[in-house]
C-alpha cells in the first residue's frame, strides 16, 4: 500500500507534475485503489445559508462586498429551511450535506442557529460539513459537540499567490483556523482553486502546504475558477488575455493531490460544468471521488444531477452509499469536557 507522507519536498512534488501525462495518471490510479474503490464516488450538495455582503476581498468571489456582481447580501437562512435542503438532498442521492455561509468568521450569535442547524442534518443521517470562514478555537469546539463531521476552509493557492487574490486576510489566518478545527476533532477539508492566473510553481506550493501538514485533509477540493463578471480575478479573464487553465494542467493538478494525500477525498468541486465529459473522466481517472451534485454551488453553476447521473452511467461510475456518516476519531480535550 502506498504510504502515508507529510514530508514532501517542493522539488518532489514538481517532479510529479513533468511526469509525461500518461505515467503521472498511472500512478495517481494506482495510488487510489490502494485506498479507495475505483467506481465509487461520493455525492456530496452545497447550499449558501447565508449569501453576500462578505467583507474579505477574494479576487474570485461574487459575493465579496468589494465584487460587482449584482449577488444580494441576505441574512442566515432559517433553521427549517436548511434542513428541508437536507432532506431533499439526501433523496436525491447525497452523502454529505455542505452548507456554506458569506461571513469574515461567524460572530457568537449566529452560533446556536449554526448548532442547531448541524444537529438537525446530523440526524438525518448525512455528514455535514460547514464554511463559515475563519474559527475561534471555542467556535470550533461547539461545532465539534454539535457533532459536524468536516469544515471546509481553503488555502485557495500557495502561500506566495496567496496575497495576489486576497488582501483582507493572510495564508496565516487560514492555517489558524485549520489547526483549531483539527485540534477540537473536526475533520478537516480544505482545498484551492486553479486557474487564477497562477504558474506551475504555484500549483506545486499549493499541494506541497496541504501534503506536508501534520495530517492531510480528509477532504480536498479541486476547484476551476469559474470567472464572474464583476470580480477582480473574473474581469482579469474576460479584459485580458490571460488564459483559461489549460484542461491537461487541471488533471495533472488532481493526480498530483491524489498521490501526494493517498486517504483523501479528492473534489472535483467548482468548473465542473464548463468541463467536457472527457476531462472529467480524466479527472476520475486521476483519483477525483468525490463531487458535488445540484445545479448551482453557492451562487456558481453547476453541472446538475440529471448529467451527472448520465456521465456516471457512461463512465460505469456509482455513488458512493451504505456508509454510516464518518464520526471524528479523536476530539480535544476541551470538547470532550464540554460534551461531559
Amino acid at each position: 500500500m502506498t504510504e502515508i507522507r507529510n514530508d514532501w519536498t517542493r522539488e518532489e512534488i514538481a517532479d510529479l507534475f513533468e511526469l509525461p501525462f500518461t505515467e503521472l495518471l498511472f500512478q495517481a490510479a494506482t495510488t487510489h485503489r490502494a485506498y479507495h474503490k475505483p467506481d465509487e464516488v461520493q455525492l456530496c450538495t452545497l447550499l449558501s445559508i447565508k449569501t453576500g455582503g462578505c467583507p474579505e476581498d477574494c479576487g474570485y468571489c461574487s459575493q465579496s462586498v468589494h465584487a460587482d456582481s449584482g449577488v444580494e447580501a441576505t441574512k442566515l437562512m432559517d433553521v427549517r429551511q436548511v434542513l428541508q435542503g437536507a432532506a431533499q438532498a439526501k433523496d436525491a442521492g447525497s452523502q454529505r450535506f455542505c452548507m456554506g455561509a458569506a461571513w469574515r468568521n461567524p460572530k457568537d450569535r449566529d452560533m446556536p442557529a449554526i448548532v442547531e442547524i448541524v444537529k438537525g442534518v446530523r440526524d438525518m443521517g448525512m455528514e455535514t460539513c460547514m464554511t463559515l470562514g475563519m474559527l475561534t478555537p471555542k467556535q470550533a469546539d461547539m461545532l465539534a459537540e454539535a457533532g459536524l463531521d468536516y469544515y471546509n476552509h481553503n488555502i485557495d493557492s500557495s502561500p506566495e499567490y496567496y496575497e495576489k487574490a486576497i488582501s483582507t486576510r493572510k495564508m496565516e489566518d487560514r492555517l489558524d483556523t485549520l489547526q483549531n478545527v483539527r485540534d477540537s476533532g473536526i475533520n478537516v477539508c480544505s482545498g484551492g482553486i486553479i486557474g487564477m492566473g497562477e504558474t506551475r510553481e504555484d500549483r506545486v506550493g499549493f499541494v506541497h502546504t496541504l501534503a506536508t501538514l501534520e495530517q492531510h485533509p480528509e477532504s480536498v477540493p479541486v476547484n476551476a475558477l469559474v470567472p464572474v463578471k464583476g470580480t477582480i480575478l473574473g474581469d482579469m479573464l474576460h479584459d485580458t488575455p490571460m488564459a483559461k487553465i489549460d484542461d491537461i494542467e487541471f488533471v495533472r493538478t488532481v493526480a498530483v493531490a491524489r498521490i501526494t494525500m493517498p486517504k483523501s477525498m479528492v473534489r472535483l468541486s467548482a468548473g465542473r460544468e464548463s468541463m467536457s465529459e472527457a476531462t472529467q473522466a480524466l479527472c476520475f481517472m486521476a483519483g477525483a471521488n468525490s463531487i458535488f451534485t445540484g445545479d448551482k454551488l453557492l451562487t456558481a453553476p453547476n453541472a446538475g444531477d440529471d448529467s451527472d447521473a448520465a456521465l456516471f452511467e457512461r463512465l460505469g461510475l456509482k455513488a458512493l452509499t451504505g456508509e454510516e456518516p464518518l464520526r471524528k476519531e479523536k476530539q480535544s480535550e476541551k470538547a470532550l469536557e464540554a460534551a461531559e
